[in-house]
């Protein structure tokens, strides 16, 4: 590990060197990826000076235990330094992990109602009520793509941007079948029923990122459905892409303009054959040890919400809160947090 450390350390002193250069901004383009890098870089190169100094106290420590008047405190220097240092290396160890290209990166988030009728659809809702008031509470913004509810306010598929540095890092971990266990609003009779809606999260990919061929692309536009909005049934401004070789459908119906809802559709369409490109090459590394955490597999049952009971249980990581009010209210960061954790662990694991 020092020795990554130390190429780690040289990257960084040519990266601070090259920042100084009167040329450095020639190229915009470069000079703001080199700058993300040295960015990358700072907190290793922080935790590893405090490394070095918590090293040179032990030292230090150990020089002055020969003085017998000394010998206590220096013992007491000594161990306050160790501790640190310890800490310290597991801090390096995570931070020297590969990091998500993508973590960074805002992100694209479709919710569907799934097995339960008209409940799973409710449930979808408060699904998306949940992710919108996180958002908020980290001070993303929210951009609706497309959202098709039904008359009793649910919500057959909501597909919608989260815009925020890191959105991407936090909200990976929402991917999967989430379960609900609660009395529906349509049963009469007091019966908990079990439902579910699924969730898949992908970055959010320009079309630069991602190569598509115009050609490949059927355009289909309609009158947009729905609740609300005056322009609802008056204009075509809603737009379908299909793209014919992967059969991948796409839809956009949320703003007044045709032009619009087009550019809108054509950020999902390329993060959605992202996704695709990235799992073919993930099956295709043979011998590849997945986190159970982190993958994000959408047919995967992650979390359930029992109601009746006040929880919430992330079965990934045997994770469970009795705080299901605030949950529902986007308070979710505890959650992410362990998963986070988790994830990080098991990356540690399989590095060594």
């Amino acid at each position: 590990m020092l020795d990554k450390l130390r190429a780690v350390a040289d990257r960084f002193e040519e990266l601070c060197f090259k920042s100084e250069q009167p040329d450095f901004y020639a190229d915009p383009q470069k000079a703001a990826k080199l700058l993300r890098e040295k960015n990358d870089l700072e907190p290793i190169i922080e935790a590893f000076h405090a490394y070095n100094r918590a090293q040179q106290d032990m030292l230090d420590a150990q020089e002055l235990m020969r003085d017998p008047e000394m010998k206590e405190l220096a013992q007491e220097e000594f161990q306050a330094a160790k501790a640190a240092q310890e800490e310290l290396y597991g801090k390096l160890q995570i931070l020297l992990l590969p990091k998500d290209p993508n973590d960074e990166k805002s992100v694209i988030v479709e919710i569907r109602g799934g097995v339960g009728g008209e409940e799973s659809a409710l449930f979808a809702h408060s699904l998306f009520r949940m992710y919108t008031m996180y958002a908020a509470k980290r001070g993303w913004s929210v951009e609706l793509m497309n959202y098709n509810e039904t008359e009793l306010g649910g919500v057959k598929e909501a597909d919608f941007v989260i815009n925020g540095r890191g959105a991407y890092s936090r909200m990976k971990y929402e991917s999967g079948v989430h379960r609900v266990q609660r009395v529906p609003e349509t049963e009469s009779g007091g019966r908990v029923h079990t439902s579910t809606a699924t969730v898949a999260v992908l970055p959010e990919m320009e079309e630069v990122d991602v190569q598509l061929d115009p050609k490949d692309i059927e355009m289909q536009v309609y009158r947009a459905s729905g609740a609300g909005g005056q322009h609802v049934n008056k204009t075509s401004s809603a737009v379908r892409l299909i793209h014919k070789p992967s059969g991948i459908v796409v839809a956009c119906q949320e703003e007044r303009s045709q032009l619009q809802n087009r550019e809108k559709c054509m950020r999902l369409l390329a993060s959605k054959l992202y996704e695709i490109e990235q799992e073919k090459l993930s099956s295709e590394v043979t011998g590849m040890r997945r986190s159970q955490v982190g993958s994000g597999m959408r047919n995967e049952r992650i979390r359930t919400y029992n109601f009746p009971q006040g929880r919430v249980t992330d079965h990934r990581i045997g994770l469970t809160l009795y705080k299901i009010d605030a949950i529902m209210d986007g308070d979710i960061e505890e959650i992410i947090d362990a998963l986070a954790t988790a994830d990080q662990a098991e990356k540690l694991k399989n590095a060594q």
